[in-house]
């Protein structure tokens, strides 16, 4: 495999920005190239919904880009691929390549309605909803997931009074189950809010319930998930998934000179058996090491573990791994109420995911437990203090 000479990046987030400085950091000498929607140099977008919002902190990263050779397109928006070409179309003009990068993450899902809805996803949606978060304004956030949680945590540090709808049993109840998410109620006890509702659109007044409710609103903040940005893709002949462009482990397309990073890519795991769930950080950190590798031929066959966490209601929670509906959860506790997780196990008793909440020592030994695929002991998982480590003779010796 040849190295290509010229490699263009669609899409200038932290993945697309991360993938041009590991190409260089790999010795890659060629023309290099990124193009992105918005007009900021890339930036960490986990600060948009904590010291944004509470304190205006600035999330810009430059990452060197541009002392590395790299020539950067801001306010350029990718609008068609040809791949027989090889060639990306933008509302800028063409840019051939030889190797195309795809990081044009994903976009919020908003709800019905004409009236006012703000989402959370760029640094001008951060600074916009910091404006709004007023002491006494009436804050309504749909959605009790992870960006709702963590909204719910700063607007109440500014004095907001706010009400969050979900439409599931309890916070958190999506991504995590209802018997771990109803671990994480107590947390909300400042917030008023209102589980297994449903909204019909929103208004002028703020938002209309299914039942005819009317909740009123100065802000009303959508946070009920995102959709990878691939609308744009259509028609080019590369394949293309429910949760974005399907990638190998190498983050290859089904175009031999395409590749796809952070939130658009559904990257493929065979430690898990099915595809990582996109749109957390460490996706979009991890993953350009592992594209820079295959575009300059050494291909790593990386297969990591993914992570993320949240902070919220004054606590970090971490997760690491990928469950499945079917596995079996274990909860852990600890002596101190405020310090618990738990664990998923698959039918042959091997660990698949692990919540962490004030302990993160545990985190450490998750990590390990799921690159080992090792099998666990419920019984004796169900005590936080112990470690993963040791868990499998306690399973092997009864």
């Amino acid at each position: 495999m040849s190295v290509p000479a010229r490699v263009v990046v669609a899409g200038a987030g932290l993945a697309g920005g991360r993938t041009c400085m590991a190409l260089r950091s790999a010795g890659f000498a060629g023309e290099l190239v990124l193009l992105g929607a918005e007009n900021h140099l890339p930036y960490d977008r986990p600060p948009l919904s904590k010291t944004v919002l509470t304190q205006g902190a600035d999330p810009d990263l430059a990452l060197g880009l541009e002392q590395s050779g790299v020539k950067v397109g801001l306010g350029v928006r990718a609008t068609g691929l040809d791949l027989a070409a090889r060639t990306l179309l933008t509302d800028a003009g063409p840019e051939p390549y030889d190797a195309l990068v795809l990081a044009t993450g994903a976009a919020p899902v908003l709800l019905p309605g004409g009236g006012p809805q703000l989402s959370l996803r760029t640094v001008e949606d951060a600074l916009r909803l910091r404006e709004r978060l007023a002491p006494g304004a009436r804050v309504v956030l749909i959605g009790a997931g992870w960006i709702g949680a963590e909204v719910a945590t700063a607007a109440l540090a500014l004095g907001c009074h706010v009400t969050c709808l979900e439409g599931l049993e309890t916070p958190l109840a999506g991504p995590l189950g209802v018997e771990v998410g109803a671990r994480f109620l107590p947390w909300w006890h400042d917030v008023d809010l209102s589980l297994g509702v449903r909204v019909r659109e929103v208004v002028a007044e703020g938002v209309l319930l299914d039942d005819g409710e009317l909740v009123p609103a100065d802000v009303v903040l959508t946070a009920v998930g995102v959709r990878p940005e691939t609308a744009w893709l259509a028609g080019s002949g590369l394949v293309i998934g429910p949760a974005g462009v399907p990638v190998d482990a190498d983050r290859r397309t089904s175009d031999p000179n395409v590749y796809a990073v952070g939130d658009v890519a559904s990257r493929w795991s065979d430690r898990l058996g099915a595809p990582v769930h996109g749109g957390h950080w460490d996706e979009a950190a991890s993953g350009p090491t592992a594209v820079a590798a295959t575009i300059l031929g050494t291909p790593r066959g990386a297969d990591e573990v993914p992570y993320f966490w949240s902070d919220q209601f004054g606590r970090k929670v971490q997760y690491v791994g990928q469950h499945r509906p079917e596995d079996t959860v274990v909860l852990r506790e600890h002596a101190d109420p405020e310090k618990w997780g738990a664990a998923w196990l698959d039918t042959e008793g091997r660990i698949t995911a692990h919540l962490s909440i004030g302990f993160p020592r545990s985190m450490v030994q998750a990590r390990a437990a799921l690159a080992e695929r090792r099998v666990i002991d419920p019984e004796t998982c169900r005590d936080l203090t112990q470690p993963l480590a040791i868990l499998e003779d306690a399973i092997k010796g009864r």
